[in-house]
Parts: C-alpha cells; structure tokens; sequence
C-alpha cells in the first residue's frame, strides 16, 4: 500500500487489493482528520462531560446521546468480505493514531482507545440523524407544542395540509413534555456538524458537449467550522480508480465516480422518525389492554470536576420514553427506523466501488439504510435516481407527523418499504433529473416525504438545464453559483404592488431577486419576509424560531404556503394585500445594507472555535455567503441554540463521464491540523467558484 499526496495535498491511496485500500484510507483519515473523528466518537458516546469538560450544558449533550444508545453493537454480522474490508480501515486508523493522537485531545488528558467496527456504526448513525431525521422529530415536537398552546384546527391544517390524520388534540393536550424545541435543544452547541440541504442533478449525454452525462452535487451544511466535514480521496489498483469524498470515520466513498460509475447525493426528507402516546403509571405501559414494564437502561456518566450523574432511560417497543413513567400520566415514546443501521450500509457501498452501470448502482445504494436521495451516471450513458432509507409503513390514513396512542397495536408500524417502493426513476424523458430536498414522493409507489423543503432551488435548476444544451463542467461550475430566487420571484409577483413610493421602495421593485453579497434588495427583502412571519405567527414564537432554532430555515416553505394564501385562518378577517401592505411599511423603514453584511460568519474551529486568539490562526474569517433559501447557492445564517450556523455549499462535486477525472473545490481543505499548509488550502478557490481537477495519477496533469 502505496499513500502520494497530490499538489491540492488529496492523498492517493494505491493498493494491490481492496484490503489495502481501506487500509490505506483509515491511515489517512487517522492522520489528517484524527481530532475531528475522536471528537465525533467522544459525543456519540455520550463521553464529553468525562473527556471535555464537565459543564451543565456538556451534560445535556451527554443525556442526549445516551438517550438515542447509538453505542450499542450491530444486531447482525457484517458478511465476511465486509468484515476484511472493515478490520482493514480499522487497522489504519489506529496506525495513524498509535503514538499520535492529536494534541489538543492529549491537552485534556485523552488517550484514545482501540477504533472498531462499533466506532464506524456509531459515525454512521450520527451522520443520518443529527440535524436530518432529527428535523423531522423537532417539527411533530412542535406539532404537539402548537397544539398545547391552543392553535386551532384550521391553522394546523393550512400549515400541514393532508398530514394530521388521526390527530386527536384533546389526547395531545394531556400528554407532559419535557424535551421541548421551544427552547431550543442545548445539542446545537456540541460542535457536532450540522447537515441538511444540498442540490444534485444528472444529465443525459444527448444535453453535454462531451456525449457523456454529467452528475453535479453539493451537498449545503454548516460551513462555519473546521475542518469541513467531507474527506476528498483517489483510490488506485491497476486498471482501476475512484475519486470524490469520505467523512472521517466511515469507509465509504459517499461522493465519487470511478471510471464507469458516478453518484451524488442529497438528504431525502424521509419521515422515518415517530412518537407514540404512552398511558405510563407505576413505571408500566398500556398496551392491548394489558400493563407491561418498559425495559430499563442505566447510564452513568462521569464528568471533569463534577460528581456523576446516573439517568434511567425507559425503552419499549416504540423507543425511549420522554418522562418517568412512575408518575401517571401521558408521556411519548419516540423510535428512529435506522437507529440499528449501519451493517447493511457499509456492505452498499463497499460493493459501489465494484458496481458497472446505474442499474446495479441503484440496487446498491437502494439497500443503504438512512434516508438519503441518489443521482447516477454511468459511462454507458444511462442516468438514474434512487431514494434510500427504512421507510416504515404506517397504517392507512397516518402520516407519520401525528403522535398515536401507543397503547392500540394498529398504530405500530408494519414493516418498512422495499427500495422499490421507494421514488426512483432510471432513465427519464426530460433528459436530467434534479434533487434538492423537494417532494419527490411522485417518483414512488409509496410516499415517504411529509415535510419536504420547497421545490425552489430544483425548480431553478431545472430552469437553468432546459434553456440549453451541450453542457460542460464549467456550465455545471456556473450553476453551482447561481443566486437567483424563484421563491423570491413567486413573492415579488404579490409584494411588487404595495411597495411604497421611497427610496427602499424603489429599491426592492427594481430588485432582480438575486442574492449577491452586494445586493440590498436582498437585504430589503429578507427584511420584509421576516416581518410578515412576525405579524402572521406572532412575533415571539416566531421570532424565537427564527433566531434560536433551524425550524425556518429548514421548513420554510410549509410557513410560505401561508404567507402566499389570498385567505387564511392565520390572517384573521384582514384581507392579504392590506396586512402585507402595512407590514412591508415597516419593514422598509430602515437603512438599506448590503446582503453579505448580513451574511457574515467566522469559520471557527471545532474545538477552540472562539476561544483562542484570532492571530493564531484557529478560526478564519470572517467571510460573507452569497445566496438565500431559494438559491442554488443557498446561503442561510442564523443563530441555533446559542451559537450562529449556516447552511451553504460545503462541497462541490462535478463529473463529465466523457473524462478520467472529476473537478471539486471544498470549503477548508483536507487537514483538521492548524498548523498545516493543508489547514484550510482549498477554501479560496471555494469563495471563487474554482474547481481543481481530482483524478488518478497518470491520466494527465493533477
């Protein structure tokens, strides 16, 4: 096993056998990314309070990894080929870590155990839940808030239209919560990555110059941290080569192409997360008509400085119980479909790095476990689509958003769907497909999305991909930095009437609807749309949503729905135009600024981001994001639990077919090492839109 660094510092692993590969992989996500990998497993396990520090707030991340028991093993062996492949990254890793395990762990007195097979699953379900599936339970948790607070049917019904089936509300009004999203969850603090949008699309040979598709992703998560979450690498044997992006700790080419196949991905907005209305009293629950002891789990976790703290987790069949259930009452009991992943996922994409065409690629990645949404091209010229994830079949009626009482078998989950089932189209007439965090339930014979985010940015890719033809990577390249905004467009089709005759008026009529750092009508217009959520939800729910949480960032568009309704319960009696007329007054009477001094956010390092002097180089920035919401560069900054985070284009991945070769640029750069000249080596030419060509060697210059 072979490890060359190219002039972009991206290793290249070359091996004679696939063993080596993995090896050769772990070595260097060991060396290059080991405190970003250690860190992750310190919070998985539910170990900061012991290793970092031993604050209050580091004890609720502890309790919330502990509740989710992601450390548990696998319930299945990993096949034996599998299991070589796994012992062999495992191998490298601990490599690369023996006698070198990263200062600023041993500074807090951290020695690193043995990585494991254990450790990768536990990544593995991090990466597919925190901030992603995760979504989805903070919106059926602010369900049942809205419900306790009194909002009425008709409201809840404009909001999630055709989702409230089964939804008894004077049953939810009973039910005690103690983990609320109103505050927000002290988990957005842990340093953890935040993902959750991205784009991908594929396109036919018949629409390239080259005759060959072309796939484009990039995935859009917290970029204000370092290092960037994604690991890019070059697998080489003879005859044989795969380029694109890991993350640290996983053995899996999550992004890539190798010479006949290339894959992006998305997150697929799957509802594969529900809660249950438990009757709980004298620590049992009602089930069948029968009382029954929920499981009890006993986590004791230690802490710097500070006394232990021992917590009792009550688990049924539904999940982990929210409560104590000697007390009577109605608690909720939640499950995650995937919270058991992680042995089939690896063996899917193990065996994509052998697959030859989109078809077998399809079969692979359908059998990944989380939910994720999958482009692919292939040499051939076939393009694909693939949803994957455990979609749980749910009984007729039910969506999934509303909790059920737990204590009727017919409410629990059936089974899940097959890939099959799942949305998935191979070859389509249009000639391309896109995927950026829309409805694509369309595509299924079941329907797995409840809470899509808007169509807005495939929308404007699919308008950008039907005006031509004889695309090329550097058309590709320019639509990754488009900032125009259909959803904006949609808004200034009604706003562009009642502007008033100012100066801020005038501004925002003459507004192109594009995001660029030195637009004010941006900054006016994002002005405007936080105003009329105010005035619609009440300006404190909203604008703690807005400031403290992602819940507007990430569902935005079941918020617009309202907002573009001529009538609804949430407007009272007031007719639309004469609420938006007095609201967008107000809004505008304010100096015009810049859309990038909005946008502004420090990359801060995932240990001492803040915390140690600017000039030693830890944190960089500050810099500004062009983009909004309804962009395809999408650009969002806000504050969740305390701290700002964003969401923006973190990497970019391109791959014409018709070349040995696909062109990237990453925010950051391959090293988690401060001190390195890899530190943060791609991160110009990401603020420029410049692509480096990543490619085996001797296939031309690299």
């Amino acid at each position: 096993m072979e490890i060359r660094l190219d002039e972009h510092g991206v290793p290249h692993v070359r091996a004679d056998a696939p063993e080596g590969l993995y090896r050769g992989l772990g070595l260097c996500h060991a060396r290059d990314r080991g405190l970003q990998m250690l860190l992750m497993r310190i919070l998985g396990r539910g170990e900061a309070s012991l290793h970092l520090e031993g604050s209050d707030r580091m004890l609720g991340i502890d309790l919330f990894f502990r509740r989710m028991n992601w450390r548990k093993g696998p319930e299945e062996a990993f096949p034996d080929d599998v299991a070589r492949l796994v012992s062999a990254y495992c191998e490298g890793v601990n490599a690369g870590l023996a006698g070198r395990a990263p200062w600023e762990l041993r500074l807090l007195g951290y020695r690193p155990d043995p990585w494991t097979a254990d450790d990768l699953l536990l990544l593995s379900r991090m990466a597919g839940y925190v901030t992603l599936a995760q979504s989805q339970a903070e919106m059926e948790r602010l369900l049942v808030e809205m419900v306790q607070a009194g909002v009425s049917r008709p409201k809840l019904d404009e909001l999630f239209p055709g989702l409230l089936g089964g939804l008894d509300e004077s049953l939810v009004r009973e039910v005690r919560l103690h983990e609320r999203v109103v505050p927000a969850s002290v988990l957005w603090d842990c340093g953890a990555p935040r993902l959750m949008a991205s784009n991908n699309w594929v396109i036919a040979g018949s629409r390239t110059a080259s005759g060959k598709p072309l796939l484009c992703d990039d995935p859009h998560l917290e970029v204000n941290r370092l290092p960037n979450v994604w690991y890019e690498v070059v697998l080489e044997r003879e005859g044989w080569w795969a380029v694109g992006a890991t993350m640290p700790g996983l053995p899996a080419l999550i992004i890539g192409r190798t010479p006949d196949l290339a894959w992006g991905v998305t997150y697929a907005f799957m509802d594969a997360v529900d809660s249950w209305i438990e009757r709980c009293r004298d620590g049992k629950y009602e089930r069948a008509g029968e009382w029954r002891p929920f499981r009890e789990r006993r986590e004791v976790i230690h802490r710097k400085k500070a006394p232990p703290v021992e917590r009792v987790f009550h688990e049924n069949e539904h999940g982990a119980l929210d409560g104590d259930p000697r007390e009577p009452g109605l608690l909720l009991a939640s499950r995650w479909s995937s919270a058991a992943s992680g042995v089939v996922s690896t063996s899917a994409f193990a065996a994509m790095l052998a697959a030859k065409d989109v078809s077998e690629g399809m079969a692979r990645l359908g059998q990944v476990e989380t939910a994720w949404n999958w482009v692919l091209a292939d040499r051939s010229g076939n393009i694909g689509y693939q949803m994957s994830g455990l979609s749980p079949r749910r009984r007729e009626g039910v969506s999934g958003l509303v909790p059920l009482p737990g204590w009727d078998p017919a409410n629990d989950w059936q089974g899940f769907a097959s890939p099959e089932e799942l949305p998935r189209c191979l070859n389509p007439e249009a000639g391309f497909f896109v995927t950026a965090n829309q409805d694509l339930n369309a595509w299924g014979k079941c329907r797995p999305i409840t809470l899509p985010m808007g169509a807005w940015r495939a929308e404007r890719i699919a308008e950008l991909l039907r005006e031509g033809r004889g695309f090329t990577a550097e058309d590709m390249g320019r639509i990754h930095g488009d900032v125009v905004s259909p959803q904006a467009r949609t808004f200034m089709g009604v706003l562009r009437p009642l502007l008033p005759d100012t100066p801020q008026g005038r501004i925002l009529r003459d507004w192109d609807c594009a995001y660029g750092v030195d637009s004010k009508g941006a900054f006016l217009f994002e002005r405007c749309s936080r105003a009329l959520l105010g005035e619609v939800f009440g300006p404190g729910p909203a604008g703690h949503l807005l400031d403290e949480t992602g819940v507007f960032a990430d569902f935005y568009f079941n918020f617009e729905r309202v907002l573009l309704s001529e009538r609804s319960a949430w407007f009272g009696d007031e007719p639309r135009d004469r609420l938006y007329r007095g609201v967008v007054e107000r809004a505008l009477a304010v100096e015009p600024r810049r859309w990038g001094e909005e946008q502004r956010v420090a990359l801060s390092h995932l240990l001492f981001g803040g915390k140690l002097p600017r000039w030693l180089g830890f944190d960089r920035g500050p810099i500004e994001l062009p983009g909004g919401r309804g962009t395809v560069c999408q650009g969002q900054v806000y504050r969740s639990g305390g701290r700002v985070t964003s969401f923006a284009p973190s990497y970019r991945f391109v791959a014409d077919l018709g070349a040995d070769e696909a062109r990237t640029n990453l925010c950051g750069g391959p090293s988690d090492r401060r001190f390195s000249r890899r530190y943060v080596s791609d991160l110009e030419g990401w603020r420029a839109g410049k692509y480096k060509r990543l490619a085996p060697f001797g296939t031309g210059s690299v």
